[in-house]
């Protein structure tokens, strides 16, 4: 059995917008690295206290609470390695950048417990740093089918580099997607709260009163005669399908994004089997020396060829 260490506790103060949630509710989108059932799992055994208590995952927060969560950190090998198929940007002692394919999961999860990209990692990469035993190196996600550009750390010190960089919005991220309509405007950037959907838990959606700041800038780069168009998209922030809930939200959703209202038409001779969203440039800071840098992914095949066929 892995040696458990305690990390130091994270703190987050309940603001007024806040007030009301559950608790586990109110973890999901600041742990975000974590899963629901080991949220739940830390509450269960008071690595989570409110004002230095312990409470059930149901607790209702109040304003001006304090939560704190401490994380029992195990080591990664219990996962097994597995030889798994991405392409490499760029790598040295410390950081590793690959261009994820579509349809491969990032980390285990419920469903997915093999052939994830944390076990190919770990095929390539033996020994990899994280708080979480199923999710060693990673630093931030992409959707399992979100293509693109995703940085994994190889070391400690890198580690909290990179996570403080995210964090603090030092991170460039840059996407390309196919969108099912045109946006009313060609150009412009929404600023809307993202937070857990109130009925479907799968989902995320704007809201005002209890979701998290997230900012999308976007710009219309090419329109097509059935109506789709090509653009490029920019996030300030990081939250859970940020760039599927507000595209959908402009009446533009990601073209074959099932999920949030982006499927072709029934009739449509193109009809793509996954979102067409792809994480195309990360400009960021080397966690170790701090010279800027910036990689790019190559779209993946089935974006290319559709596009190929639109402008065609």
């Amino acid at each position: 059995m892995a040696e458990h260490i305690l990390i130091s506790p994270a703190i987050y103060a309940v603001a007024s917008r806040e007030a009301g949630q559950r608790l586990d509710h109110f973890l999901i989108d600041r742990l975000t690295g974590h899963s629901r059932s080991t949220i739940g799992k830390l509450i269960i055994a008071a690595h989570v206290l409110v004002d230095g208590c312990q409470v059930k995952a149901g607790r209702r927060l109040r304003e001006g609470e304090v939560v704190s969560v401490t994380i029992p950190s195990q080591a990664p090998s219990e996962l097994v390695p597995e030889p798994i198929d991405f392409s490499i940007l760029y790598e040295d002692a410390h950081l590793l950048a690959i261009n994820k394919p579509p349809g491969l999961v990032v980390h285990p999860g419920s469903g997915h417990r093999s052939a994830t990209l944390v076990h190919g990692l770990l095929h390539r990469c033996r020994d990899l740093p994280g708080a979480d035993a199923q999710r060693p190196g990673i630093v931030h996600r992409l959707d399992k089918d979100t293509s693109g550009a995703l940085l994994v750390a190889k070391t400690e010190q890198a580690l909290r580099a990179l996570m403080a960089d995210f964090k603090q919005r030092r991170v460039r991220k840059t996407y390309h997607a196919l969108l099912l309509r045109c946006p009313k405007e060609s150009a412009g950037r929404i600023v809307a709260p993202i937070g857990r959907h109130p009925v479907d838990r799968k989902k995320m959606a704007i809201r005002p009163e209890q979701g998290r700041y997230a900012a999308t800038a976007w710009q219309v780069l090419e329109c097509f005669s059935n109506g789709w168009c090509w653009a490029e998209i920019g996030i300030e922030t990081g939250r859970t399908h940020q760039i599927r809930v507000h595209m959908a939200s402009l009446g533009a959703p990601v073209l074959g994004d099932v999920l949030y209202g982006g499927a072709a038409g029934r009739h449509d001779p193109l009809r793509p089997v996954r979102q067409m969203l792809h994480a195309s440039t990360l400009d960021f800071h080397h966690p170790l020396t701090g010279a800027a840098m910036s990689c790019t992914a190559p779209l993946a095949e089935d974006m290319r060829h559709l596009l190929e066929v639109l402008r065609g």
